[in-house]
């Protein structure tokens, strides 16, 4: 796998880095060990110096850091600059809140079973692999807490994002991290497996496709470890008939389109009861229209490049394939380049279950419209799927709203939005959608060790 940047607008290829030596590789991890028996001793405030750093370092460079993520992903710029901004906030949350989180909690117990309390301690080194769609965030939502924990992270990140790879890795030098804290690792699929498999490694996360999580998760489990996947998501937006049409559609071309569709929890699959569902594809076009394609560096593009060509390609396939099942592919807006990694805006519609796109993710500017009769064939449809990472429900009844959510299968409902992500909120799913949180105080308990402290008279009886 080359790890190497080209830029999706034009498909030029910018630079080249060399995969690391399985010698490098062993320097690296006994680099991580060595490491992480002096920084599982700092406190948590030296801990949260550092960490404080980096947030500000990515404040006070948010230009450099961002058009780095936009020639590398395509992303428009506000919308790196918005990610680096989320990713330092990331940093500030746990530098903040990482010793209350992980403060011992005492037992409530009988007298007779001792003074008990549970401690929080790190497990050491931890692998994480890790996208290409938003290559800061999902650095920091899992090396962040885990480092504020004690731990220290190894990460192999996607072959395309490699000098955004590098800049985090730099960012952690940078603020004073030692040697070893975090580490970048250009490693091939066949490294991958050895770094899971080493002894020194204690956990393993991914955030990835779904076949990437059960290569992963097999792997991790024969070698007995902790792991923790954030995989694909088809998420549902469910509009009942008394939703402000105007706000709906208006997060619905949102929740499709942020990062150009290619989000885990984008709005992929458009719920829309019958009394509004006419007008509401009326706007929804017509919002999908008033976008405009173009270089993402230029704050006036709406319109972006996918990250690569393959992944365009990919989905035109997925588009093509629903098309040959009997779906209709409505195409919206100006034509799109015919130069760079390029996706027509599109709706499907018609899209039943024995169609194969009917249980696939679409990652991109295609979202699937289904008209429904009612709540009840709403809340079916958005059960009727894989995935279960996250949902939204529209409706001018929010206690109502939340009495639909609960009969969501997924690890995150929203109400009046689409789903979305702040350093406060557990992230993650369920269904093939993946196990386990980041974010939060719950995203700080995945890897530590929760241990019993026991306290018991000596003549206490057995």
């Amino acid at each position: 796998m080359p790890y190497q940047t080209v830029n999706p607008y034009n498909g030029e290829v910018l630079e080249t880095f060399p995969q690391i030596s399985d010698a490098e590789l062993e320097d690296a991890l006994a680099r991580a060990e060595s490491t992480y028996e002096t920084w599982r001793q700092r406190t948590f405030g030296e801990r949260g110096a550092i960490t404080e750093r980096a947030a500000g370092i990515l404040r006070e460079r948010r230009e450099e850091f961002a058009r780095l993520l936009t020639l590398e992903v395509g992303k428009l710029i506000n919308e790196s600059r918005e990610e680096v901004d989320l990713a330092a906030d990331i940093f500030d949350y746990y530098a903040e809140n990482a010793e209350t989180f992980l403060a011992p909690v005492p037992l409530t117990t009988d007298p007779r079973v001792g003074d008990a309390v549970i401690v929080n301690s790190p497990l050491g080194v931890l692998f994480g692999v890790q996208p290409w769609n938003f290559p800061y965030y999902q650095l920091a939502r899992f090396a962040t807490p885990n480092v504020m924990a004690g731990n220290v992270v190894m990460v192999k990140h996607a072959s395309s994002v490699p000098q955004s790879a590098l800049a985090f890795e730099r960012l952690y030098r940078e603020a004073g991290a030692p040697e070893g804290v975090y580490t970048n690792l250009f490693v091939s699929k066949e490294q991958v497996g050895k770094v899971i498999d080493d002894p020194r490694v204690k956990g393993v996360a991914l955030t990835g496709s779904e076949e990437a999580g059960k290569v992963v998760a097999a792997r991790a489990g024969r070698a007995i470890k902790k792991s923790t996947l954030e995989l694909g998501g088809s998420d549902p937006l469910i509009a009942l008939p008394d939703a402000d049409l105007a706000k709906t559609v208006h997060w619905a071309v949102w929740g499709r389109m942020n990062n150009c569709g290619q989000c885990c929890v984008a709005s992929k699959r458009l719920l829309i009861h019958d009394q509004i569902a006419d007008k509401f594809v009326e706007e929804y076009k017509a919002a999908l229209s008033g976008l405009t394609a173009g270089d993402p560096m230029d704050e006036k593009t709406t319109l972006p490049p996918l990250s690569s060509q393959s992944a365009a390609d990919a989905l035109k396939a997925q588009v093509a394939e629903a098309v040959e099942h009997g779906a209709k592919a409505i195409t919206v807006g100006d034509p799109v380049p015919a130069t760079g990694a390029f996706v027509q805006p599109t709706i499907l519609t018609g899209v039943t279950r024995d169609n194969p796109v009917y249980g696939q993710e679409l990652f991109g500017p295609v979202a699937m419209f289904f008209r429904v009769k009612d709540e009840d064939e709403a809340v079916a449809i958005a059960n009727d799927t894989g995935y279960g990472l996250g949902g939204s429900v529209f409706t001018s009844d929010t206690e109502h709203g939340k009495e639909i959510a609960q009969r969501i299968e997924s690890g995150m409902v929203f109400i009046n939005h689409p789903t979305w992500t702040a350093p406060e909120l557990p992230f993650g799913g369920v269904k093939n959608s993946g196990y386990g949180r980041e974010l939060s105080w719950l995203g700080i308990q995945e890897f530590v060790n929760k241990k019993l402290i026991d306290v018991l008279p000596i003549d206490a009886p057995p």
